[in-house]
């Protein structure tokens, strides 16, 4: 999955530093990331933007410390930090010192141009891309820009947040408010009937592979209730023997998600929410497709029923 990137290891505690011209830079525009140009995945140094974008990088926000990467057991990490590109403004609303360093929005819709030997992604598009550490990198900064970028001010009292100088928290200096990345936990449910798994594609998303049933828990509900829930709500059908099988983070859509597998509990019959879903069939488990990208928590589900499946057929 996404976070399996041994023997290479993300360090996510958070540390008061500064760059140096070594540190890579994940720079975001809309639901895109500025990469480096090639067939593999590489962020640019901050060495590379300041050479290229000169004074103007100097009227930005300093770069917010996000992770540390090791690669191969190394003990030498490189540092990654969010960034933003220079564009030109008619004003630039950097919000006040030491604040946490999204800026609003600008007067110009059009995005920054990358540097030279630098083009964008969109997010959607890198989960495909390799290696694979440098994609578990870029949806974690992806969870952490969406936080900053919309947590610029107090929800309580308005004033601007600041960082705090020991942990990944923003404070509020005029009524002491704290706020903490937001992390929203969801279920992947893989349901069965003997050799079939329920399979469902979405309604209005932009991925149209098969998926498994998925939902968000609610507040006072937990991650069974949710399970049994969504299954309920989604295709009509109810569940037994509900048992957890592993979690992932998801920095795409700032998820922790949780995977169950259940069993069929009566009729077989889908009555599908036509709002949320497009296709909703059981596949007999020789039917499944293989797993090319070794991403999702859903793709590894649907692998492991499969697996073992085979297993237990004579």
């Amino acid at each position: 999955m996404i976070q399996d990137i041994g023997p290479d290891r993300l360090y996510n505690t958070w540390e008061a530093k500064k760059p140096d011209a070594d540190s890579r830079i994940m720079a975001f525009h809309g639901n895109e990331i500025c990469v480096m140009n090639g067939g593999r995945i590489e962020f640019p140094t901050l060495g590379t933007l300041t050479a290229w974008y000169g004074p103007d990088w100097k009227k930005l926000p300093e770069p917010v410390y996000l992770f540390s990467l090791a690669r191969d057991k190394s003990a030498d990490r490189t540092d990654y930090y969010l960034a933003e590109l220079p564009l030109k403004y008619d004003s630039l609303r950097t919000g006040a010192p030491g604040s946490a360093g999204i800026r609003g929005k600008a007067s110009c819709a059009s995005r920054p141009a990358p540097p030279d030997g630098c083009g964008y992604v969109r997010m959607s598009a890198l989960r495909t891309r390799q290696p694979k550490a440098q994609v578990f990198a870029a949806a974690t900064a992806w969870h952490l820009y969406q936080w900053y970028r919309d947590n610029r001010h107090c929800g309580r009292c308005g004033g601007p947040l600041l960082h705090d100088t020991r942990l990944r928290m923003l404070s509020c200096p005029s009524c002491g408010s704290t706020v903490f990345p937001k992390i929203a936990p969801a279920v992947i449910v893989g349901l069965t009937d003997g050799d079939r798994i329920l399979m469902t594609k979405y309604a209005d998303r932009e991925y149209q592979r098969h998926a498994l049933i998925a939902g968000f828990t609610e507040i006072g509900e937990t991650a069974e209730e949710t399970v049994a829930r969504e299954v309920l709500e989604e295709v009509g059908l109810r569940v037994k023997n509900i048992r957890y099988y592993k979690s992932q983070p998801w920095g795409f859509d700032s998820n922790l998600l949780l995977g169950f597998f259940c069993e069929l509990d009566g009729s077989p019959e889908i009555r599908l929410d036509e709002e949320e879903l497009s296709v909703a069939e059981w596949i007999d488990y020789r039917d499944i497709p293989e797993d090319t990208e070794g991403i999702s928590l859903t793709r590894d589900m649907m692998t492991c029923f499969k697996e073992q499946r085979s297993r237990e057929k004579p």
